[in-house]
C-alpha cells in the first residue's frame, strides 16, 4: 500500500474458518492504516463438508454456516434450524440413496450478499480501524473459470455420490447436538 490510499485489496485462497484472518491478517493490515479493508476470496462460500479427501467435515468449523445460522437468529427463522434437524433425523437410518441434503435449506433464505456481509462482521476484530469487506467468488464464476469440472459440492451441496448428503446431514445433527465429532 502507498501513503495516500485509502484501500487495501488483498486475495486469499479460501476462507473456512476465518480463523487466522481475525485473530492475525486483518490486525496486522490494520497497522497500515487503510480507510478500507477489502478481502478477496478466490473460492466461493465454504458451506458443506468434503467426504473427499479434504478433511473438513464438521459444519460448525465452516464461517459461512455460522453466518447463516446467525442470520437465522437474527431475522427470527429459527424455526428454520428445527425444521432441517428434523427433517435430519427423520433420514438418519435410511438407505444412503434415499438421502436428501437438507441443510440447503439454512442458507435458502438469504442471498451470497447477505451471507458475505455477515461474515465480515464476524470476523471483524474489535480493535480494527478499518472499514471491512469480505467479498467471494460466486459459483457461477467459478463455473466460468473451471468449465467441466463438478467438484463444487462444498461451495453447492451438491454431492456426486449419495454418501454426501448422508455425510451434510450427519454433520448437522452433530452439530445441533452439541457433537465434536466428524460426520464420517
Amino acid at each position: 500500500m502507498n501513503a495516500g490510499q485509502d484501500h487495501l485489496v488483498v486475495i486469499d485462497d479460501s476462507i473456512v474458518r476465518g480463523t487466522t484472518l481475525k485473530k492475525s491478517i486483518l490486525r496486522i493490515l490494520d497497522r497500515l492504516n487503510p480507510k478500507r479493508i477489502v478481502i478477496l476470496s478466490s473460492a466461493p462460500q465454504i458451506r458443506y463438508p468434503d467426504c473427499y479427501g479434504i478433511d473438513m467435515a464438521k459444519l460448525g468449523d465452516f464461517i459461512a454456516f455460522e453466518a447463516a445460522i446467525e442470520l437465522l437468529k437474527e431475522r427470527k427463522l429459527s424455526n428454520i434450524i428445527d425444521e432441517v434437524y428434523q427433517k435430519c433425523k427423520i433420514q438418519e437410518n435410511l438407505k444412503k440413496e434415499q438421502i436428501v441434503n437438507h441443510v440447503k435449506e439454512i442458507y435458502k433464505p438469504f442471498t451470497a450478499d447477505e451471507i458475505s456481509e455477515k461474515i465480515s462482521q464476524m470476523l471483524r476484530p474489535d480493535s480494527l480501524r478499518a472499514e471491512l469487506k469480505i467479498v467471494f467468488q460466486s459459483i457461477e464464476n467459478l463455473r466460468i473459470s473451471c468449465p467441466n469440472h463438478t467438484g463444487d459440492w462444498y461451495f453447492t451441496g451438491d454431492y456426486p455420490t449419495p454418501g454426501g448428503n448422508k455425510v451434510v446431514n450427519r454433520a448437522f445433527i452433530n452439530f445441533i447436538e452439541g457433537k465434536n465429532a466428524r460426520a464420517y
